[in-house]
């Protein structure tokens, strides 16, 4: 019998396990792996091809749009260098965010704690 497949996406709330966020990572880019912040619940989505696969899972678990935002991870690139701010869903001129990538210092800041609790500070996959 075979072992029953992993899902492409988690929803975390607590620290990833490195196991699985290095199978995340290996899974469609080999360097980085998307996710998906929200921002008032400190919760996250990681995996899958698209930010906004990540970003409807987080609104069916009771997110609110306006508080989700995309970035990249790249594991091995230390804390400074780990985090890419950059998603299609984070354009949102109605919220003054006018491209992909997160304008504003303070939500990404509030995004870089999140990363940093719940997937990591930018360590080597090991």
């Amino acid at each position: 019998m075979d072992a029953p497949e992993e899902p492409e996406i988690f929803l975390v709330d607590s620290r990833l396990d490195p196991a699985r966020l290095r199978r995340l990572v290996a899974a469609h880019f080999e360097d980085m792996v998307k996710y998906v912040v929200d921002v008032e619940r400190a919760v996250a989505a990681v995996g899958g091809e698209l930010h906004a696969d990540e970003e409807a899972l987080l609104l069916e678990h009771g997110s609110r749009q306006e508080d989700l935002w995309g970035a990249n991870y790249y594991p091995g690139r230390g804390p400074e260098d780990c985090i890419e701010y950059t998603s299609l869903i984070n354009i949102r001129p109605a919220q003054g965010n006018r491209g992909m990538f997160i304008e504003d210092e303070l939500l990404r800041e509030r995004v870089r704690e999140v990363t940093f609790a719940l997937i990591g500070r930018g360590e080597p996959l090991e």
